[in-house]
């Protein structure tokens, strides 16, 4: 049964916390913020710009990232130089001409060659000699060598890799890489209006149930010339993830998994005559993860798993022989920073004590034994610890507490440095938009979000809300993070407007069960969970039930359109900005991790057809949607929104479209600012019932 088991003691306490804001402080008034300030950027003395830990030079000095580049900070003396990083064995200068004409051009370990990819193909560089050589010759629009087919930039290798698909080895004396075949893979056109007669770009998308690229992985040895190939075949409905190298060069270690994604091997593969042996396997009734936090030793590695339902770290041995769990508890979000072989410690960071907050933490590998080292009700980032482990470097901050720069000496009973307070002279002096965290309770799921209140709020009065979220498997947007007073944030609170960020149970703070629940059924637990977020804020005497507006982006931008069809009963008004409106027309790899493929799944996936429910929304008086999308957009195919629109207009209901042209996942530049202003005056109009301020126009 789900209840809000909180309301009534959140209700009391978040109105005190609206109270205390607005209240004087040692004897003076705080003094509003006008809209001129906010617009230009706010006040100075407010914020203060503190220093980003970086890295240790050795267990004295650390070097920080400021306002005047990068700095070092002696713990012994506290005094500050400037600081000068190390310069590349080679200057980069050749890789900035290279880039002219090639892709991705990469420095071996070494510095002695650079591999890169031309027209499909892979060259390998001799910096000395300046000699290139082809390592492959029959790239071609279909045939990929060293450079991504689109899923797998998109969904695998990821979007940092800028299409790369090659790997240097440590001894630089071999490169390895996959080989893409495309030609199955169906083509989506995407038209471009610009000039005269617009253009169109192809790319081999595999939606849901589509055929994906099939995948060959070589191992080049460089001194012989001889290429290997490991011993996968290509014609298996299959995925492989990030590969690497061992320490020694000697195997090329390539994940694995079946195209239901529900089955992971590591296999360790030979570069002498790509035979292959797994040495870690794993199996889910739901999805897997690939592995994507590895640290490495001579014999095995460290890495982070959730199939026991938390994120634990484990051992595994390159001989396949040995798996052993290190951590226990309610861990998630792990990430493992250090790796002390010598002392046998292991640090890393964990959202253990609350879902919404990192702490960093210290493992004993051989009793199994992990303390807490972080102290307070703080979140902390941009750890960096020395190298005797005595001190570590952190962010720290929390929704309600500005963002100190801390060095920590270890102990029973830490001893903190403040490096620099984002707390300025200022900041106390005027009414701030801060944030406070609230937690509902949910078929005994506990559901966080962080809430803004109007600044001289009067609780007799009835506020509109605006409720962002983005809403995927495993992609939370509640922190209980600082985020500085801002014209994003400060001018809600000024004008009179709630604002919420919210999350539901499989966001990443209910553990691998919680994210489970959405497992065949995109949408479904997702909005359930939202709407009892409703139900709390209308059950709040200071909220206008009437007035609630929902805005999300790509994932978010699905349900919010969500929200205003099934949903419409709890949010009038809501901003869809590039979302997928029918599953069925999103890629293989991500949509068939949670749903499976449309023709094993065909009841899932129909639910996922938001047109089907456009009767739904009302619109007009009373409800307003706004759908926006990039007219260019690869990842997201403005397809999606243009069946949409075509739905909604069949059942003659009133909508806002805008579409950007040539604009791609996300608006930039002056699309980017249209986009923003435009969202002002929906709020302004449909919220407030006002125009938009004479200082945006």
């Amino acid at each position: 049964m789900k209840k809000l088991l909180t309301a009534a003691m959140l209700l009391s306490s978040v109105y005190a916390f609206a109270v205390d804001n607005g209240d004087a402080q040692n004897g003076q008034t705080k003094k509003n913020l006008t809209i001129e300030q906010i617009v230009g950027g706010m006040p100075e003395g407010i914020v203060n710009s503190i220093p980003t830990p970086v890295l240790w030079t050795d267990k004295e000095n650390l070097v920080v990232s400021g306002k005047e580049g990068y700095e070092l900070y002696n713990i012994r003396t506290g005094e500050t130089t400037g600081y000068q990083m190390p310069k590349p064995k080679v200057e980069p200068s050749i890789l900035d001409d290279l880039r002219k004409t090639v892709k991705n051009p990469t420095f071996s370990p070494d510095s002695s060659k650079i591999a890169y990819t031309k027209d499909n193909n892979l060259y390998v560089m001799d910096v000395a000699t300046g000699e290139h050589k082809a390592i492959t010759d029959d790239g071609s629009a279909l045939i990929l060598n060293g450079w991504s087919s689109w899923v797998y930039y998109e969904e695998i290798l990821g979007r940092a890799t800028r299409y790369k698909a090659f790997w240097w080895s440590p001894d630089s004396k071999k490169i390895a890489y996959y080989k893409f075949d495309d030609t199955n893979v169906p083509m989506f056109p995407i038209f471009n209006s610009a000039g005269k007669h617009g253009s169109l770009t192809e790319t081999r998308y595999p939606k849901a149930g589509d055929e994906n690229p099939k995948v060959e992985i070589a191992m080049v040895n460089l001194e012989t010339g001889e290429t290997v190939w490991a011993d996968f075949d290509r014609n298996e409905d299959q995925y492989f993830g990030t590969p690497f190298w061992s320490a020694a060069s000697d195997k090329f270690m390539v994940p694995w998994m079946p195209r239901d994604q529900n089955h992971l091997i590591l296999y360790e593969v030979s570069p002498v005559d790509g035979s292959k042996k797994h040495i870690y396997e794993e199996k889910q009734k739901t999805w897997i993860d690939w592995i994507d936090d590895m640290v490495f030793t001579d014999n095995g590695f460290y890495m982070t798993r959730d199939f026991d339902g938390w994120e634990q770290i484990y051992y595994q041995s390159f001989d396949g022989k040995e798996l052993v769990k290190l951590t226990d508890g309610r861990n998630w979000g792990t990430r493992i920073l250090k790796l002390d072989e010598k002392k046998g410690l292991i640090f890393y960071t964990s959202r253990a004590e609350i879902s919404t907050r990192y702490d960093l933490y210290r493992l004993d590998i051989k009793k199994h034994k992990s303390e807490r080292i972080s102290y307070g009700d703080y979140n902390f980032s941009n750890i960096v610890i020395s190298p005797d482990n005595r001190y570590y470097a952190a962010i720290i901050s929390n929704v309600s507490t500005p963002a100190k720069s801390v060095l920590v000496k270890t102990g029973k009973k830490p001893q903190v440095t403040v490096l620099g307070d984002a707390k300025g002279p200022e900041y106390d002096n005027y009414k701030i938009a801060e944030a406070k965290m609230l937690f509902i309770d949910v078929d005994g799921y506990r559901l966080p979000a962080s809430i803004i209140l109007p600044v001289d709020m009067d609780s007799t009065k009835k506020y509109p809300v605006i409720v962002s979220m983005y809403g995927g498997p495993n992609s939370g947007t509640v922190m209980d993070t600082w985020k500085a007073p801002s014209y994003g944030n400060q001018l809600w609170a000024n004008e009179g407007v709630i604002q919420i960020s919210i999350d539901h149970r499989a966001s990443g703070h209910c553990g691998k069960e919680g994210v489970n629940h959405v497992y065949r059924s995109l949408g479904q637990t997702e909005l359930a969970d939202y709407i009892e977020w409703a139900k709390y804020l209308r059950s709040l005497p200071y909220v206008d039930a009437d007035k609630i507006g929902i805005t999300g982006f790509s994932f978010g931008g699905t349900m919010t359109v969500l929200a205003l069809t099934d949903g419409a009963e709890y949010f009038k008004y809501g901003i869809a900005g590039g979302g997928v409106y029918d599953w069925q027309l999103y890629d293989t790899h991500y949509t068939e991790r949670y749903m499976d493929t449309p023709e094993d799944n065909p009841e899932g996936y129909a639910f996922t057809r938001v047109w089907n429910r456009v009767n739904k929304y009302r619109g007009g008086e009373g409800s307003m949607l706004r759908i926006t999308h990039g007219s260019s957009d690869d990842n997201v195919h403005m397809q999606s929104t243009m069946q949409l629109v075509d739905a909604l207009q069949k059942e003659n209901k009133i909508f806002e479209l805008m579409i950007y042209p040539g604009g791609f996942h996300g608006y930039r530049g002056y699309q980017g600012a249209h986009s923003a202003k435009s969202d002002l005056i929906f709020w302004y109009k449909y919220l407030l019932g006002r125009e938009l301020p004479e200082i945006f126009r």
